[in-house]
């Protein structure tokens, strides 16, 4: 049981692969510009000055973006720190219940498909190393794996991807001095190109799915669209009361 043993001493943090970060900057890059967007859609709806559109606008891209950065790092932490522990919980189990852990092993070959020698003998091997046998364990009794977290990385990346790609609707308004267009055609423009931005946006989610590029461009240009629209008929209607 010793080796058993020292894998307890030595194991102090999840091992993990390369961060990726593409999912981070979907994640914050299509909330931040729905959420930003949705603002300026609702007090476009309600008529109010450009003012109020810029002072909610940077309002809810940093305070939203860094809300959402530290949520992402809070979540992330509590997911490794639940892996470590339940990790450290199924070594125990290594030294206490080992007949009953290479049972489970057992159990989880044979669900792959291994029967009769290959099965003992794939027990065998996988039993033979503590550190694959846990990992074992951890995925598929527990359906968990620390690849790519990395809490402050995953929320640096949200938060830039956040404020970025949010900024694009507040783009036209920021400098709306050097550009000749009235209200409706500076809104016009902003949705096209708050469209356009999620559009890319959905492109680069497209990697994680085995659908086309253009139609995850299309689905995510639509949901940020759908959501401004409902929050301009809320300005709007909340204007007809109050006007």
């Amino acid at each position: 049981m010793d080796k058993f043993e020292a894998a307890v001493d030595m194991e102090e943090h999840p091992t993990s692969s390369g961060y990726n970060w593409i999912s981070d900057f979907v994640y914050g890059g299509i909330d931040g510009a729905v959420t930003t967007f949705a603002v300026v859609a609702g007090v476009e709806g309600a008529s109010l000055a450009v003012p109020i559109i810029l002072i909610m606008g940077f309002a809810n891209l940093f305070g939203d973006g860094f809300s959402m950065s530290v949520g992402k790092y809070l979540s992330d932490k509590a997911n490794l720190e639940q892996y470590v522990k339940i990790r450290q919980i199924e070594f125990r189990h290594l030294i206490e219940k080992t007949e009953h852990e290479k049972n489970e092993i057992r159990e989880i070959m044979e669900a792959y498909g291994f029967k009769g020698k290959d099965l003992e003998r794939a027990v065998e091997i996988i039993t033979s190393n503590p550190d694959g046998w846990v990992d074992m364990m951890m995925r598929n009794e527990f359906n968990m794996t620390s690849e790519n977290v990395k809490p402050l990385r995953g929320a640096v990346v949200t938060f830039m991807s956040f404020i970025t790609v949010g900024f694009i609707p507040l783009l036209g308004y920021t400098f709306r001095a050097f550009v000749n267009f009235n209200d409706s055609q500076m809104f016009y423009v902003t949705a096209a190109t708050t469209l356009c931005g999620l559009f890319l946006v959905g492109t680069v989610k497209s990697k994680f799915s085995m659908r086309h590029w253009f139609i995850c461009g299309i689905e995510t240009a639509f949901v940020g669209g759908t959501a401004a629209a409902i929050a301009y008929g809320v300005g709007f209607f909340i204007k007809t009361l109050v006007g």
